[in-house]
């Protein structure tokens, strides 16, 4: 296994707001609040969702909007809840990409990279549907 030089190492903190509500902490100080589904904010789960469409999202605004600004660039994702002798997952996870570029030469050079765009996150860049893809493991432990 090879790691990115430098800074490879990700972390963030989480503390317990309230019953069911946490806020993670990154590096830099951003924070993001959720919940276990009783009000609006977002479950882990559907953070899960929303970090493999971002991540991929991010690959494709790079790759195209050097060739055009999109007039529409909406991402959905999402999948079926599983309950099994596994456990608890989620099924086939699809993702859905709806871009539009505006007439011209610029938009038809971002058109004709948008779906090599779109096969190369998912194939090799995106970070985190890759991970979910591949074997990872995940240690938990109890501190001290």
């Amino acid at each position: 296994m090879t790691t990115t030089p430098g800074d490879a190492r990700r972390s963030i903190s989480l503390t317990r707001d309230s019953a069911g509500r946490f806020t993670a902490t990154n590096a830099r100080g951003g924070t993001l609040s959720f919940g276990s589904g009783a009000d609006d904010d977002f479950t882990p789960v559907e953070l899960l969702l929303t970090a493999i469409a971002g991540c991929s999202a991010i690959d494709v605004d790079v790759f195209t909007t050097r060739r055009a600004e999109p007039t529409e660039f909406v991402v959905e994702c999402g999948g079926d809840k599983v309950r099994d002798d596994d456990g608890n997952r989620m099924g086939p996870i699809d993702v859905t990409f709806r871009v539009s570029f505006p007439e011209g030469p610029d938009g038809d050079k971002a058109r004709v990279i948008l779906p090599e765009s779109v096969q190369r996150s998912h194939d090799r860049l995106c970070t985190v549907s890759r991970t979910v893809e591949l074997p990872t493991p995940v240690t938990t432990t109890l501190a001290e």
